[in-house]
């Protein structure tokens, strides 16, 4: 498996990973709101480029990850999500792959956190905590066990207040 940059010829292949991924009988036939997340984020340019990444397997985008441009009480930080697996390619490694890529990347780019709403029982792996630990609220009346932040190397004390994502997020 390798972990690489979304290029624009992935961007079908990406967008049948969301669609696969996120697929619910409910939409009778509509797209996945994940699917049409990542393409208004990359649309509206809120997609940070080094981090919007893929896993490829012998030539297939067979995962995604993406993370966007987002404000901790007015200033940077990052929203993590969508992240999807082909159906096929689920509980085998490529979810974690794509995590452990876009954090690590995401701290190389002296990114201070990561911010995301996820299951409790799964993102704590990766070293991500209920963000009320910090003092970061969220922008709806989100559990507080699944809106988590993940703390990097470029973490600054004092970094709390509430949590906006990119303007895409607010239009699903």
């Amino acid at each position: 498996m390798l972990i690489r940059r979304e290029s624009p010829t992935d961007f079908d292949a990406v967008r049948a990973v969301h669609e696969a991924a996120f697929d619910r009988a409910d939409l009778a036939g509509e797209s996945a709101p994940e699917a049409v997340l990542v393409d208004e984020l990359r649309s509206d340019g809120d997609l940070v480029p080094g981090l919007a990444l893929v896993a490829d397997i012998g030539g297939e985008v067979v995962g995604h990850v993406v993370c966007s441009r987002a404000t901790i009480a007015r200033r940077p930080a990052l929203g993590l999500g969508p992240i999807g697996v082909q159906p096929h390619r689920q509980r085998g490694g490529v979810g974690s792959a794509l995590m452990h890529a876009v954090i690590a990347a995401a701290d190389a780019l002296d990114e201070p956190v990561i911010v995301l709403l996820g299951h409790p029982a799964y993102y704590p792996r990766f070293g991500f905590v209920p963000a009320v630990k910090h003092g970061i609220t969220p922008p709806q009346d989100w559990r507080p066990a699944y809106f988590m932040v993940r703390r990097l190397a470029a973490w600054a004390p004092g970094l709390q207040g509430p949590f906006r994502y990119a303007p895409a997020f607010e239009r699903l």
